[in-house]
């Protein structure tokens, strides 16, 4: 497995809460490093974004492996890559962890869904579970092809979304704990955090919780932190929330002007691309090598 700064399971056995920030991009993957947060999740619902398609298991895994195999390249933080049902059965899951963490992922999300997937916040979607038994199959499967004993395979319950209710929530997680998932990511669309923290207080399993406060944004880190279970917080979509809240605003406003006269000083210079692009580097190299 590719060597972090700070591995995250030594971030999860310290008793502290890694925060981490979805990316689509290398470029966001870098931003997500300079920020100073503790991971980068490459986002299945952001790539697909950023490809201008539908989080409908429309992104292959090469797609996204590849995609994040270029996040790896431009970041030293771990990588928590979703692979949301694992792109099949049992058989695709051992394949797809094998792959990504050969590519530099430090962790995968598998969530308990049939594939194909229909993302998990859009309002009367489809949200079918698979068996409890045959997702039980799927972690397994994933536990035994990691190398990396400190790669994290991480199960993603997804009851609540497709409104089955707590106790089976709970009974999934306490299954795929069974099964070795490392921790549990519990997953909710209701605006407000009453049901994740309700599934919180129920939860007497021994792995960690993962949440994911996009749809209930009063979930501070304080108040995570304060569940005392809670080990993982990602944010989603940000990234390409943000993204596509700059270029609205800039594009909206070049077209008003009828010009970039107001805009170019709202928006960073070209020399901080140019940083970003490690162009000091390349001057660098030019300079020693180029004859």
């Amino acid at each position: 497995m590719r060597k972090t700064s700070k591995s995250l399971r030594e971030i999860i056995s310290s008793g502290g809460m890694a925060r981490v920030m979805a990316a689509h991009d290398p470029l966001s993957a870098r931003l997500v490093e300079e920020a100073g947060f503790d991971a980068i999740w490459a986002s299945g619902f952001e790539i697909s974004a950023a490809m201008g398609l539908a989080d409908v298991s429309l992104v292959s895994m090469t797609q996204h492996l590849d995609n994040m195999r270029r996040m790896a390249d431009r970041s030293s933080l771990p990588i928590v890559a979703d692979v949301d049902t694992g792109y099949g059965n049992a058989v695709n899951v051992i394949f797809t962890v094998k792959q990504f963490e050969a590519a530099g992922a430090s962790a995968v999300v598998i969530e308990d869904k049939a594939f194909p997937k229909v993302t998990s916040l859009i309002a009367g979607g489809r949200q079918d579970l698979l068996p409890i038994s045959e997702n039980q199959g799927k972690i397994e499967a994933a536990v035994s092809a990691r190398q990396d004993p400190d790669f994290l395979v991480i199960a993603r319950v997804e009851a609540l979304i497709a409104g089955r209710g707590e106790a089976e929530a709970l009974e999934r997680a306490h299954a795929y704990e069974a099964a070795g998932a490392d921790m549990i990511l519990i997953h909710s669309k209701e605006k407000t955090p009453d049901e994740i923290e309700s599934f919180i207080h129920g939860w007497t399993g021994s792995v960690p919780i993962v949440i994911v406060p996009t749809a209930y944004p009063q979930m501070t880190e304080a108040r995570a932190k304060s569940l005392k279970k809670v080990r993982m917080l990602i944010y989603g979509n940000h990234a390409i929330r943000a993204a596509v809240t700059g270029m609205q605003k800039v594009f909206a406003q070049i077209i008003a002007d009828g010009g970039i006269e107001t805009v170019n000083d709202e928006i960073v210079p070209v020399s901080e691309i140019f940083r970003l692009q490690d162009m000091d580097m390349v001057k660098q190299i030019e300079t020693q090598f180029l004859r």
